[in-house]
């Protein structure tokens, strides 16, 4: 970011919430850089910014739509990038039909289970199997001219009514990043979960991704798409995921039903028949996984215990869980570093849910909501809920700190980074890495004799970790074995009857180590792994970081010791590069675009790649090679060929794969907008989640009786003084003092038009929750004029939660937000909340739900209410459904590329990593994923959670409920060059750091 020469900030309040990466934007302002922010309030981030864009939370698309439709229209492009480096010139199916052709729907539309089959969305091939091209760009079907006809519409007047944004900021914003790109120059886009938190956040981000391969930012200094990862290893936390569709490296989960048998599941992972890119090598990555699990019990014969691996059989996401849980379907849940009781959209039926269980187990620094809703929550002070009544039985477990225990974490630029352990944990406080250790040792130890077949899978496992004198297992070992090893040819493993004959009494001791993970040879990469068994590794991604018998991720030698790049400070994923995609950096025949933007370049006497970063492409490929051939692995990527991770080896502005609500981003209104769609007759994401039941309920759509109700808009943030959901900052005296009460932001015009004093009290109502909070009366927030209405946005941060543990307490803005999901990765829609606000305190007791319940009334809600998918005309419907029913399907290749698409694991069609794998940058793809969890696997949300009732907990008289609202934060954002993506909350959170992963929710600022 520090060498940008503009950089936009967009979905993210940076300076507030990532304050130490905020560093290097005022760097690159005091090298000369322009600096834009583009939020729906005026934040700390916008002070320090040359130009403030104030934007209606939800229209993104709309925004960077007309960007790239001028960028087209003008010519503003960086066509010798785009031409070589791109899809642009590939023809797409001749069946594929575009929301231009369908009202806002594309074609193979299911209606039935609001997905898409992307049978139509596919490339156009030759006889050979290669995707047919057009170099001249003009053909209607090349994916140039579709992607001009698609933002043909989105023009400044459209931003003007649609966004709020004037035509004057518009042409600013225009000008800044085309100056500011090209041979010379480049622009750096950032965004936090402000982009990732709306049921279209993969394709927030899908759009800056198409923007910044138009104008030739991807895979060089300064450019980028730069997802911004606000907590201990949130990256990490995505790469070696608490993900349920991902294994780790973005490595699909198997699904039941699909992927039955090991050939089946590697042709979802990726294979040479399929990909030109390092998919290819998918086979090695995941054996070597499996050989780093089950050791020798992994071996040819039994398909190295494949069949040891669980499948999925659906969405087992954060927020279907606790659906599961209201229907007494989930016996006990496990919360590592999360608050889901305060920190996950729709508190009160997490807090109803957890009544439900039969055990809670919390880790953490503090007695968190998420241990004591059952005494002191708000459905006891409501009387929902009655303590005596409540069955869950919940253990506290005391957990230790980052500065308490060793280990790694990964940050925005996919920065391995290693932290020393500086005191011991008090009391009877234990590292997650210990606890989990010793939990299963026991539970090994009490299966030892077992002869289930169900039981092998757990007694086979290599768990063998050394531990120092005070129990705590060796946190490098562990490293090593995600790095991966050489597994040696002979010797005992912690797989092995020896090794298990030992378990009973491992959790008193582990003993001394045999296995192959002390005595293997690291590898020096991924490029390392092999099929045949002769290599382990738990993340191929990482392999490397321990290149040597080092920790790479140690390494911290001083910036003025090294060049620019730092390339011995810490260990970037993969390889250690620190710009993915780099050999863009260099134009077509290997020379850099310029001196002043050089990275990489190919020194023709060497005959290898060289420069200032480690080569993102194979060292000795030269920039004419050109195999001539679709698929066939690495060995086949052409020399023009950057995005080695994609299937076809270019950076995609269509995603003919990999995102499971389109393969171009398109503007759809949020879940609870009383704005009409002025671009489409459909209304909101055909394809978005949602989880109708009683208590969920969503406020009506633009026109609709009732609709009047909840009149404003509400979007969460967090505060530079709090940390998420509080556990690490509301027990404190010193920062609890600094923000002591939950507070609202409102414009002079709306406390105007309301009745709101400074200072005083306000009631906040949705269609779940009634809230109070201060009111802040700020010209921060700024009324907007969208379709000729006045638009009034009202700024909540969420740190408070009610409980009588922590040093100050509040109500929750969570409990205002709804369950409506980004299809791809199941991340909550909490940047865009409909409601009102009055003057006064909120009642009390039971009051409180028969104000919301008057509300609801007054709006003549049901569980219909704003769940409708496809508002289009029927015969538009039709049409998409031609797709579907044809069942056309295109050669294996980059139409069914399972690994760079972004909603890895989402649909049935997606079985790919995660948006911020490396298999996808922002540039070379989708997005998805941070992070993150996968959404339905092409399975009805409303069959799979239902219009099910909130039941009372099992002998309570009322509900319960669980879910981390977003907690992964961007549990996607890969790093410096990739536009990594939707974030989905995993269901436990970091686990580095406890409290840390509370909801990541309002990460960042933006709205």
């Amino acid at each position: 970011m520090a060498n940008a020469d503009c950089i936009v900030i967009q979905g993210s309040n940076m300076a507030e919430c990532h304050p130490v990466g905020f560093q290097w934007v005022t760097e690159a302002k005091a090298r000369g850089a322009r600096v834009i922010h583009v939020d729906p309030r005026f934040t700390r981030t916008t002070a320090l910014a040359d130009k403030h864009v104030p934007i209606r939370a939800g229209s993104d698309v709309v925004l960077l739509g007309a960007l790239i439709s001028r960028v087209l229209d003008e010519g503003l492009y960086f066509e010798e990038y785009v031409r070589a480096y791109t899809n642009a010139a590939t023809l797409v199916s001749e069946d594929f039909l575009d929301s231009e052709d369908l009202d806002g729907l594309f074609s193979g539309y299911d209606p039935e289970t609001h997905s898409y089959d992307d049978a139509t969305w596919g490339y156009q091939r030759d006889a050979d199997g290669r995707p047919v091209r057009d170099e001249t760009l003009t053909h209607p079907r090349s994916v140039f001219q579709i992607l001009k006809r698609h933002y043909s519409r989105y023009t400044a007047e459209m931003v003007e009514e649609v966004c709020g944004i004037s035509r004057e900021d518009f042409e600013y914003l225009l000008a800044s990043i085309t100056e500011n790109s090209g041979r010379e120059r480049t622009t750096c886009w950032a965004y936090a979960v402000g982009w990732t938190q709306h049921t279209l956040g993969a394709q927030f981000i899908r759009t800056s991704a198409i923007l910044q391969l138009l104008l030739g930012n991807m895979g060089r200094p300064g450019g980028g798409v730069m997802a911004l990862r606000g907590h201990a290893t949130i990256q990490g936390a995505s790469d070696i995921p608490t993900l349920f569709n991902l294994l780790p490296g973005y490595i699909p989960m198997p699904v039941a039903g699909k992927h039955d048998t090991y050939e089946q599941w590697i042709q979802a992972v990726g294979t040479p028949e399929q990909h030109k890119g390092y998919w290819a090598n998918g086979e090695s990555y995941a054996v070597s996984l499996l050989k780093a699990w089950w050791g020798d019990a992994a071996t040819r014969e039994n398909d190295w215990a494949y069949d040891y691996l669980p499948r999925i059989n659906g969405a087992h996401g954060t927020y279907q869980s606790m659906m599961l849980m209201l229907e007494d379907k989930v016996d006990g849940f496990f919360v590592f570093g999360q608050n889901p009781a305060v920190g996950s959209a729709n508190g009160r039926m997490q807090r109803l849910a957890m009544s439900h269980l039969k055990w809670l187990v919390v880790r953490d620094f503090q007695q968190i909501e998420t241990a004591t809703w059952w005494k002191d929550g708000p459905e006891i002070e409501s009387g929902e809920l009655r303590t005596e009544d409540i069955e869950t039985e919940v253990f506290f477990m005391p957990a230790a700190n980052h500065t308490e225990k060793a280990g790694s974490f990964t940050q925005t630029q996919r920065m391995v980074q290693w932290r020393h352990q500086a005191v011991r944990p008090p009391g009877d406080a234990r590292s997650d890495l210990e606890f989990l250790n010793d939990l299963g040792l026991r539970v090994r130890a009490l299966l030892q004799d077992s002869d289930d077949p169900r039981d092998r899978p757990l007694l086979d496992l290599t768990w063998d970790y050394p531990v120092d004198e005070h129990g705590e297992p060796d946190a490098e070992a562990v490293l090593k074995e995600i790095n991966g090893y050489r597994v040696p040819e002979a010797g005992a493993t912690a797989g092995s009857e020896a090794a298990r004959a030992d378990d009973a009494g491992a959790a008193e001791s582990a003993g001394p180590s045999r296995n192959a993970l002390v005595d293997g040879e690291p590898l020096n990469g991924f490029t390392e792994m092999r099929a045949d068994g002769s290599t382990a590794g738990g993340c191929w991604i990482y392999s490397g970081v321990y290149a040597g018998g080092v920790n790479q991720a140690a390494r911290r030698k001083p910036g003025q010791e090294q060049d620019e790049t730092a390339a011995e400070w810490g260990w970037a994923w993969p390889a250690n590069r620190r710009i993915l995609y780099n050999r863009a950096s260099a134009d077509l025949e290997g020379k850099p675009w310029s001196e002043r933007k050089k990275l990489i370049w190919w020194d023709e006497d060497a005959g290898r790649w060289v420069g200032n970063d480690v080569p993102d492409f194979p060292v000795d490929r030269a920039p004419s090679a050109r195999s001539g051939v679709a698929a066939g692995g690495p060995a086949n990527l052409d020399g023009d060929d950057p995005f080695i991770m994609q299937a076809d080896g270019k950076g995609w502005l269509f995603a003919p794969t990999g995102m499971v609500d389109g393969p171009l981003p398109t503007h759809y209104e949020p879940q609870e907008s009383a704005v009409p769609n002025l671009l489409y007759k459909q209304q909101n994401s055909p394809s978005r989640l949602t989880l109708p039941a009683q208590d969920n309920m969503s406020a009506p759509g633009p026109g609709v009786p009732g609709s009047e109700v909840y009149p404003y808009v509400f979007t969460t943030y967090r505060l530079t003084e709090h940390h998420t959901a509080g556990g690490m900052s509301r027990w404190l005296p010193y920062l609890a003092e600094l923000q002591p009460e939950m507070f609202c932001e409102v414009s002079p015009e709306l406390a105007a038009e309301v009745g709101l004093e400074p200072y005083g009290w306000a009631t906040i109502v949705s269609p779940r929750a009634a809230i109070e909070a201060r009111v802040l009366v700020t010209r921060r927030m700024t009324p907007l004029t969208i379709a000729g209405r006045t638009v009034h946005q009202i700024g909540l941060p969420y740190h408070w939660g009610v409980g009588g543990e922590a040093v100050v307490e509040g109500d929750s803005t969570n409990d205002l937000l709804g369950i409506a999901m980004d299809p791809n990765v199941s991340i909550q829609a909490a940047k865009y909340v409909a409601g009102t606000i009055m003057p006064g305190r909120r009642p009390r007791g039971p009051e409180r739900l028969d104000l919301v319940e008057k509300l609801r009334s007054e709006a003549g809600l049901t569980l219909d209410s704003g769940n409708r998918h496809a508002t289009v005309p029927v015969e538009d419907l039709e049409r998409s459904a031609e797709g579907l029913r044809a069942g056309l399907r295109t050669d294996a290749g980059v139409d069914e590329d399972p690994a760079s698409g972004a909603g890895s694991g989402d649909g049935a069609s997606q079985e790919a990593a995660s948006h911020d794998s490396a298999a996808m940058s922002a540039a070379a793809s989708g997005v998805s994923a941070e992070g993150h969890e996968g959404a339905a696997l092409h399975m009805d949300a409303h069959e799979r959670s239902g219009a099910a009732d909130i039941r009372p907990g099992r002998g309570a008289e009322n509900p319960g409920g669980r879910a981390e609202n977003g907690e992964a934060e961007d549990s996607a954002g890969t790093g410096a060059e990739t536009a990594g993506g939707a974030d989905a909350g995993a269901s436990s959170g970091d686990g580095a750091d406890p409290g840390a992963e509370d909801d990541e929710q309002g990460e960042d600022e933006r709205g």
